[in-house]
């Protein structure tokens, strides 16, 4: 893949720049699945043509002639291929019926296999929701069965009685865990007579038909208090009796398990500490492999120090690949299983969002390709060259100006290289000065990099610049700059932020000291409200889904382990609760006098809206200019795409307020 270049008309502005209403017409190609005999590619396209949620279509690619069809005349999710390549099972709906459905490989024949109902409890990182058996008989699948808990906690009053009691952090629409337990179903293709083959108080996913068609893999927490130890284990079930066999029973987590070709090996993400956070994880996953009967397991991905992705085992069985995050981008590597190296298979500055694999250890890969300036769109890498086969957004985004990204590295207050990326404004001419937005990603432990962001690119289209840093604790440089946040939340890291804001000063002219916004989401968000505590550089704040309290953070939330992963301890051990205090932007509020618009889902189970509530009441006390924006069925994280829109134009406003250059017009 070619890096992106900087056009005549993003310097000096020549069309119009990327808005905020463009996310109704913009596309991008999703879960990704390459058919047996590599004749057809399976790829979902996400769409926001309403005011609601995102929607998911499949389509199909014909490599014979290049002619793409949907596969549906509806919206479906997780197709997944036959053995043989004949049928095709996805989740999807037709008619009243809603479910698990087949259609035959051309999108004939639509049928109706199963119900299934989901859950909104937290499964973090979970897989694979469908296999087939080898012989195209079955399929297992998941689906969902009242918990214990479910009469009580749904009666009047209701009685809470579990310690993980809040749903899922994207889900949005309610305040409390619905207490369904996911469990493995198998429905016979022909007959459609279903039946279950797991039950009992745990959670199943993550699965995997042997090549055999004898045992099924799953993850699942299975140790004596799952809701407050996270600990996914790896195990197999019979695909006949229904019997269990426990794989790995370690104190570390594993995730995502695959079988091998021949069914006697297993491929795994893995993690060697002893606590992991069912809200994010500290640790970078690596590849691991083991035995079928779970003895000999190994890090294969050990010399690449950075975090890899699920495992996809190559026809042969020598190699496996995955992906890894590197210096904000996403690349692909195929890993030799007996130890003898690497190869950087899909390597440039974008991201690999999903891919599908053909046949041999360098074979055919399909793939999703995230550019500078372009959603994800459909590749194909077939004999050593890449070809882009799909271009959703070429109407759209022809007609738009769109802004150039840069890597911006710089050295911190204590010497720590950190790398940063500048977007640089839409319409620059010599002589002109330009504001700064300072985009916060979350995490902390994620990256940012040369990619299309919607909401950066409206910025560059306001004639704004964009800075983006991965502040330590952030993945893609290594297991040691992860960890550089350890027991330093709202330290170093926003340290790196001010460092990264006077670098890009330093180096570019024609941005505007004056002007600079502020904003984050998640852990940005946090950073957001702490920064404005700090330093008064900053003309406008908008801190999205972010903590102002670390206590009441850690009690409110759906997840009660992030912080004992990120501090060594829980809040009430080792007079930690201190240190949470002194740490939080609440403490500090006197100190702000940045005009600060909070914006929070209205059902955040991850970063409760009590953390803006808090923050700003505060704010209204110190005289300081402020806003609370609450979006209804709103989760963490803005779905709804009337809401997303609305959002980019309240910020733009609020900036634009306090940068006095008056309203968005």
């Amino acid at each position: 893949m070619v890096a992106g270049f900087v056009s005549t008309s993003a310097v000096y502005g020549q069309a119009m720049g990327f808005q905020s209403t463009d996310l109704h017409q913009l596309k991008a190609v999703g879960d990704i699945q390459m058919s047996p005999n590599e004749d057809v590619i399976l790829y979902s396209i996400t769409t926001r043509l309403g005011n609601g949620r995102p929607s998911s279509e499949i389509w199909a690619h014909d490599l014979r002639t290049g002619s793409d069809r949907p596969l549906l005349s509806g919206s479906g999710s997780g197709a997944r291929w036959s053995k043989d390549g004949s049928r095709i099972a996805y989740f999807g709906q037709l008619g009243d019926q809603s479910g698990l459905f087949t259609v035959d490989s051309d999108g004939s024949n639509p049928t109706f296999l199963a119900e299934v109902q989901g859950t909104n409890h937290p499964l973090p990182s979970s897989g694979e929701r469908l296999t087939w058996s080898s012989d195209g008989s079955e399929i297992a699948f998941i689906s969902t069965t009242p918990g214990p808990e479910s009469t009580e906690a749904n009666g009047d009053p209701v009685v809470i009685t579990r310690y993980l009691y809040k749903p899922t952090a994207s889900e949005g629409l309610t305040k409390f865990n619905d207490n369904r337990r996911a469990h493995i179903f198998i429905v016979d293709v022909e007959t459609r007579v279903v039946r279950q083959l797991t039950d009992g108080p745990y959670y199943e996913h993550s699965v995997d038909w042997s090549p055999a068609s004898d045992e099924i893999l799953f993850v699942s927490n299975r140790g004596p208090n799952p809701d407050q130890v996270f600990n996914y284990d790896i195990f197999a079930v019979s695909a006949t009796d229904g019997a269990v066999r426990q794989l790995t029973q370690t104190e570390n987590a594993e995730y995502r398990p695959r079988w091998s070709p021949d069914g006697q090996s297993i491929a795994y993400q893995g993690t060697r500490r002893g606590l992991t956070s069912s809200e994010t994880t500290m640790e970078d996953t690596h590849l691991w492999v083991m035995d079928r009967s779970g003895s000999n397991r190994r890090e294969i991905g050990a010399n690449i120090d950075n975090r890899q992705g699920p495992p996809h085992w190559s026809t042969t069985g020598r190699s496996i690949y995955v992906t890894v995050q590197e210096k904000g981008a996403v690349k692909l590597y195929r890993i030799a299983i007996d130890g003898s190296g690497q190869v950087e298979v899909l390597k440039g500055p974008g991201r690999v969002e999903s891919w599908g694999l053909g046949g041999g250890d360098d074979g055919t890969i399909a793939y999703a390709y995230t550019t500078m300036l372009d959603t994800a769109q459909l590749y194909l890498l077939a004999d050593g060259k890449a070809q882009q086969l799909t271009d959703l957004n070429r109407d759209l985004l022809s007609a738009r100006d769109l802004a150039p990204t840069k890597s911006l590295p710089f050295l911190s207050f204590d010497g720590l290289e950190v790398e940063a990326f500048l977007t640089y404004p839409v319409d620059m001419r010599p002589g002109s000065k330009h504001p700064l937005i300072v985009m916060l990603k979350g995490g902390p432990h994620s990256q940012r990099g040369i990619a299309f962001y919607p909401h950066a690119q409206a910025y560059a289209a306001q004639g704004w610049a964009v800075l983006t840093v991965n502040y330590r604790g952030s993945t893609g440089y290594g297991q040691a700059f992860a960890d550089a946040i350890f027991r330093d939340q709202n330290g170093g890291e926003a340290k790196d932020v001010i460092y990264a804001v006077q670098a890009a000063l330093r180096r570019h002219d024609w941005l505007d000291s004056e002007r600079i916004g502020l904003e984050g989401r998640s852990y940005g968000g946090q950073l957001t409200n702490w920064l404005v505590t700090q330093t008064n550089m900053f003309a406008a704040a908008v801190p999205i889904a972010g903590i102002s309290n670390l206590i009441t953070q850690n009690y409110m939330a759906y997840y009660h382990d992030y912080l004992a992963v990120e501090f060594g301890a829980y809040p009430h051990q080792e007079d930690l609760m201190d240190l949470l205090w002194e740490r939080s932007p609440l403490k500090h509020v006197a100190n702000v006098r940045t005009p600060t618009m909070f914006i929070h889902g209205e059902n955040d189970a991850d970063v409760t809206i009590a953390e803006a509530e808090q923050f700003y009441i505060a704010l209204h006390d110190v005289g300081v200019p402020t806003v609370m924006v609450r979006y209804p069925r709103e989760g963490h994280g803005i779905r709804e795409t009337a809401h997303y829109i609305d959002q980019i134009d309240r910020s733009v406003d609020w900036y634009r307020t306090y940068f006095g250059i008056g309203m968005h017009p």
